[in-house]
């Protein structure tokens, strides 16, 4: 069985508080995007579905089947019975290295190399 960990919590490399932060909607940059994950020099990638599923992709092109929730303050991922969560108060940013400690302690370094823009608010026209 592949063991993998993840992680993510967004300190430095996070977002300045703007509107388009304040209105963020947590894993709406990540839906249907792939994130790289270092943990102890073994990069996984997971590529985030939008509805909840994920698939991650191990160093050997094996796909391992899971899932994945974010909201109050964690993205959690579900993979083969097991769960875990990390600290995620703030979007990820495309190119900019993010590193955390996962529930179970491991330390990794995720990258996400793009990113859904935020939905842009709707400005009404001179006629209302």
């Amino acid at each position: 069985m592949t063991k993998f960990s993840i992680v993510t919590g967004l300190g430095a490399a996070a977002l300045l508080a703007t509107s388009a932060a304040a209105q963020w909607v947590p894993g709406s940059e990540i839906a249907g995007q792939t994130v790289q994950v270092e943990t102890n020099g073994v990069v996984n990638n997971i590529t985030f579905e939008p509805g909840g599923t994920a698939r991650i992709t191990t160093p050997n092109g094996n796909v391992v089947p899971a899932s994945w929730t974010a909201n109050a303050g964690q993205l959690c991922l579900n993979s083969g019975g097991a769960q875990e969560c990390f600290p995620y108060n703030q979007p990820f940013q495309a190119g900019q290295t993010v590193n955390a400690t996962s529930s179970c302690g491991a330390t990794s370094r995720w990258l996400a190399n793009s990113t859904n823009q935020p939905a842009q608010p709707q400005t009404r026209g001179e006629r209302g």
